[in-house]
């Protein structure tokens, strides 16, 4: 939680004025059971009604001074905490967006969330309840000691024995709850996992008829936190009832030696009244105190979670040079010089010793069987994996080298699941353009929709390019969502473009007109096509064929026919009637 404090540093005033406020309230509080002693010793039992008026405005000022001095207190307590979670949840959006693919794999989209939701929210109330609470219960507490000591020193002692027994409840109690919350937190984060699955892989999971299996691994994750939950409260649960008893004890031996000494004169009947005041003024400030440990603990959790994401360091380093430009030498668009790839934990690596060039302008196709390491080696380019040997360059420049910002501002990216986001067309085509004023030109707009082969279906849309997109644009179909993809990567102008499996929902004619454009529109633009597909890399300059992370063939597609066993394996899978030798 230390770690997170440095968010609070804008409100400094707020953090001090809150706490100030408490104990102001608290000075009122603690002053109350004199005033209601004297009530009764010099008012009523003595009959004097002038007393009795002015001790009762007395406590109306008293009233009135401490609820004024609790509202204010809990406007600067809830100032600081909502603006301390609004700069922890900013700090930790901005953190996200650093980390490489391969740490966010690690971390998982479930737990971020909860770490960005949940997570942050419990840190907030932790913060709220400490401002007003954690100076406030223990000054009470001593406080009315103090007094205690002060009314009658005797009687008081009860107070030092009931105060420690307490304290050690508290602490055991909250020994026990703090790796529960955690460990709470932490299955919330398996239920949110199994949520987020289903509702996005919906339509796989019935199109699997896997529903029923679906529902058995939510319902185990779910008793797992309920389970969880409920050993937490059935502990917790036990604060209230063991401090009512040691106090209500501690009341019952107090009114026992009270009645004695008052019955020989020692004490008045007021002392007692405020005697009694004092005790379950400790009452109240102990149970208070013992929730702020529950949340305080339930936030340290929380705070752990969350600064393990603030504190992980990067992975991969960014460079300092700029991307060379294209006119500025002959060096290869792309090159991969013996390059090697293994994902984090994987028993074997998924590229192994690649090596080709691509020249500016040039079109590459990428072919291959599932799982042949066709999307890592592309994604290896604008550096959302690093290399495990070898080396990219891209322009002559190792792409670990380079500015990320300047590698990926020549790059566009298509992949094969299509994300769009909630908006217009329009705003959505301008998400990925360098300059959006400059791409807001219609006909720049017009060009990529129709390179893209989205110009028909957008103009049928009522608003056109200002028609509006759900989120994860659901009132598309996926075609049309893909084709949108390329037109927003196309946007950037891009010297290198990048189509990972980005035209697998059109059909074979509408794929052939895209690639036809874009190449026409491309002028020295490098273009990577992956793809499954054999008439989508076939026309391309040259193709690679991947089997196992290894590169088996490099040619054309008349060559790749002749010489190369897996691309024609992969030919006759898809054009049967057409046996090559």
């Amino acid at each position: 939680m230390r770690s997170l404090l440095i968010y609070l540093k804008e409100y400094r005033k707020e953090t001090i004025l809150a706490p100030l406020f408490k104990l102001l309230e608290v000075l009122f509080e603690l002053t109350v059971p004199l005033v209601v002693a004297r009530l009764i010793d010099a008012g009523i039992l003595a009959g004097d009604s002038r007393t009795v008026l002015a001790m009762g405005g007395l406590l109306a000022l008293f009233a009135a001074a401490g609820l004024t001095s609790a509202i204010t207190a809990q406007y600067f307590a809830a100032r600081a905490a909502v603006g301390f979670a609004a700069n922890v949840r900013q700090a930790l959006f901005h953190k996200i967006q650093t980390l490489s693919w391969s740490q966010l794999d690690t971390i998982g989209t479930g737990t971020l969330t909860t770490r960005l939701t949940s997570d942050v929210n419990q840190a907030q109330n932790g913060v709220n309840m400490v401002l007003r609470l954690i100076l406030r219960s223990p000054f009470v507490v001593v406080g009315a000691m103090i007094m205690a000591f002060s009314v009658d020193a005797r009687a008081a002692v009860i107070f030092v024995l009931v105060i420690p027994l307490l304290s050690l409840l508290v602490f055991l109690i909250m020994r026990r709850t703090a790796p529960l919350y955690k460990a709470a937190q932490e299955r919330l984060d398996e239920v949110l996992l199994h949520t987020r699955e289903n509702l996005v892989g919906a339509r796989v999971v019935r199109a699997f008829n896997r529903q029923d299996e679906e529902r058995e691994e939510f319902a185990a994750a779910n008793e797992a936190l309920t389970h969880t939950q409920r050993l937490t409260g059935a502990v917790s649960g036990l604060l209230n009832p063991s401090t009512q008893v040691v106090v209500n004890a501690g009341i019952i031996l107090l009114i026992l030696t009270g009645a004695w000494r008052v019955d020989t004169g020692a004490l008045t009947k007021g002392q007692i009244v405020a005697l009694l005041n004092y005790m379950s003024q400790i009452l109240i400030e102990l149970v208070k105190f013992a929730n702020l440990i529950i949340t305080i603990s339930r936030a340290l959790a929380s705070a752990d979670r969350i600064a393990l994401v603030l504190n992980m360091a990067q992975d991969m380093a960014d460079g300092t040079e700029e991307v060379p430009d294209a006119e500025a030498g002959t060096a290869p668009a792309v090159r991969f010089d013996h390059v090697s790839y293994r994902y984090e934990g994987a028993g074997a690596e998924a590229l192994h010793d690649i090596t080709f060039s691509a020249a500016a302008g040039e079109t590459i196709g990428v072919i291959g069987g599932t799982g042949s390491g066709k999307s890592t080696l592309v994604r290896l380019i604008p550096r959302f994996h690093d290399v495990s040997a070898g080396r990219v360059e891209v322009f002559g420049k190792d792409v670990r080298s380079c500015r990320m910002a300047s590698l990926r501002g020549i790059i566009g990216v298509v992949f094969q699941k299509a994300e769009l986001f909630a908006g217009s067309i329009r705003d959505n085509l301008l998400y990925g353009a360098a300059d959006r004023t400059a791409a807001a030109d219609p006909a720049r707009l017009e060009q990529v929709l129709s390179a893209s082969q989205s110009a028909e279906f957008v103009a049928g849309k009522p608003d056109g390019v200002n028609h509006m997109l759900t989120q994860g644009a659901r009132n598309l179909s996926g075609g049309q969502k893909q084709r949108l993809t390329i037109a927003r990567a196309l946007m950037r102008g891009p010297r290198i473009l990048i189509l990972d499996d980005a035209a697998s929902a059109l059909d074979f004619a509408t794929d052939l007109k895209l690639r036809t454009a874009i190449r026409q529109m491309s002028g020295r633009m490098t273009i990577f096509i992956v793809s499954q597909r054999v008439p989508s890399v076939r026309f391309a300059d040259r193709i690679l064929v991947l089997d196992k992370g290894h590169i088996v063939g490099n040619g054309r597609h008349e060559e790749l026919l002749g010489s190369c066993e897996v691309y024609r394996e992969i030919y006759r899978s898809q054009f049967p009637e057409e046996v090559t030798g």
